[in-house]
């Protein structure tokens, strides 16, 4: 699914012959010295290279003397549709034949209790891009409280924070029913054998050292929560 973006104006236009001059570097189409309209002729083609390396694409069309229009297509990933917007989309696309039909999913959901904001952003700007729903939490009562009034896909619990640490949240969240069944990856740079144990042991089902690399934690999250048996609304695992 796409998202676009489109921009139109009732300028000068463009003639069909300097259209596919449109794109490349350093060119402009009134290239005089006394020229009318300043420029270097880089910003279209910056705009086309960025916008193909997110896997987008830009298109023009225009009319000399009338105007042009510039859209721009990037990959979208829905989160969320409630009810009223998926009553608008439909108003909007019914007897439409230029919107292409399609089915509508869910990310999963992941509780990330972390304190330290650093690692907070990177982790969840990582995730995000990866298609996944994000709730933030900064110490185990927090993460406690979100996970039960918004049941996550899956847990990450950092085991040294500040109040209530990791572990302790993890022990109360194996004893709710509603719980039970999430997976939950433990976070912490204690990385002793003893350490993996008592996380193993309070609840977690796996359990990753610090500093994290990113890539082995995305092929964990997909891992568990495939085979999580648990209801979710992924629409299948994200690439790593």
């Amino acid at each position: 699914m796409f998202l676009r973006f489109a921009v139109t104006d009732t300028g000068i236009g463009i003639a069909p012959e300097n259209m596919a001059r449109l794109f490349r570097p350093f060119v402009q189409i009134d290239s005089a010295l006394n020229r009318q309209y300043s420029g270097t002729g880089l910003g279209l083609t910056l705009v086309k290279q960025i916008a193909e390396l997110h896997g987008g694409q830009v298109q023009v069309s225009s009319d000399l003397g009338v105007g042009s229009c510039f859209s721009l297509d990037l990959p979208c990933v829905l989160t969320s549709l409630t009810p009223s917007h998926w009553a608008a989309f439909e108003a909007s696309t019914e007897g439409s034949v230029e919107n292409p039909v399609f089915e509508t999913t869910l990310s999963p959901v992941i509780l990330l209790a972390e304190d330290n904001e650093a690692n907070t952003n990177t982790i969840a700007s990582y995730l995000r891009a990866k298609g996944y729903t994000l709730h933030l939490a900064q110490d185990g009562h927090q993460a406690l409280a979100s996970a039960l009034a918004h049941p996550p896909d899956l847990i990450l619990m950092d085991i040294q924070m500040p109040g209530m640490d990791g572990l302790t949240a993890l022990e109360q969240i194996r004893r709710l029913p509603a719980l039970a069944s999430v997976p939950v990856i433990a976070l912490t740079a204690l990385a002793s054998p003893s350490d993996e144990d008592r996380c193993l042991s309070a609840g977690a089902n796996a359990y990753l050292t610090k500093p994290i690399r990113l890539s082995q934690l995305a092929n964990l999250i997909a891992t568990l929560i495939s085979t999580s048996g648990r209801p979710s609304s992924s629409p299948g695992a994200p690439p790593p």
